[in-house]
């Protein structure tokens, strides 16, 4: 993908099944969100192509597209007054009101936003935004899926202004969805969450991918420090799941703890 000259990703070759919890991780500025937004439809690449259920995802209409794939972006503003409900109940589409209902109603409860169902978008904190627009993506997820089967889940950084209950309930919510069969994809910056939420972590560095495995294969001490330019204490827990020490990292070349 090159934009003005500049390469923003290439060489990536992946592949996502259905039921896969994939986690996208790397610096800032890796390429990350352009991976995304080209897996979402949102940008075409200069070179190679993308498929969708075996399908170039270009052959999708927009409309088609929003029943096959969900996304949560990163920067999502919303200036008019709607209610939470209202907010929630877009993700059914041209769905109608009565039919759309329990997946709404489902939505607003899994993300315990019931109680903001009256309260309208601007007057929430941004974790509770946060959370209003990814109850509506549930719904968008539950209505395509209904009707197509597994779908594919995007998020971008989804837990950025959550708090830490709010950002493991999140990732819990989309395991489940990937127990039932959904690819749900996301990109983290907590490489400690990135860890619980995935069985699958792709590492990018600018804008190529350098590993893609499980954690325990991908986050190792040589690739935080060639990564991430930092060194950092890795310790494991008893399942071989890697657990990164935060307090203990330190920036290459530096005595300083970060």
């Amino acid at each position: 993908m090159r934009i003005n000259g500049a390469t923003l990703v290439d060489g990536v070759d992946l592949s996502v099944g259905s039921g896969e919890m994939v986690a996208i991780v790397g610096p800032n500025g890796a390429g990350k969100s352009t991976l995304l937004r080209l897996l979402s439809g949102d940008l075409q690449p200069t070179q190679g192509r993308i498929e969708l259920k075996q399908a170039d995802l270009r052959s999708y209409s927009a409309s088609q597209l929003a029943t096959h794939r969900a996304t949560l972006s990163q920067h999502i503003n919303v200036t008019f007054p709607f209610t939470v409900e209202e907010i929630v109940r877009m993700g059914a589409g041209d769905m109608g009101i009565v039919a759309a209902h329990p997946l709404v109603e489902s939505a607003m409860d899994e993300v315990a936003i019931r109680p903001l169902r009256s309260r309208q978008l601007p007057t929430l904190s941004g974790g509770e935004q946060q959370r209003t627009h990814f109850a509506r993506v549930l719904v968008q997820l539950a209505c395509g899926e209904a009707r197509h089967g597994p779908g594919l889940l995007l998020l971008d950084e989804p837990t950025s202004s959550l708090d830490l209950r709010h950002q493991i309930e999140l990732v819990e919510i989309a395991g489940r969805r990937a127990r039932n069969g959904t690819a749900v994809i996301a990109i983290l910056h907590d490489l400690n969450l990135a860890v619980r939420f995935a069985s699958r972590i792709i590492v990018i560095h600018r804008g190529a991918v350098v590993a893609d495995g499980p954690p325990a294969q991908t986050i190792t001490d040589g690739l935080i420090r060639k990564v991430f330019e930092v060194c950092a204490d890795i310790q494991y827990h008893g399942d071989g799941s890697p657990v990164l020490l935060p307090q203990a990292m330190k920036s290459i070349g530096s005595g300083n703890v970060l």
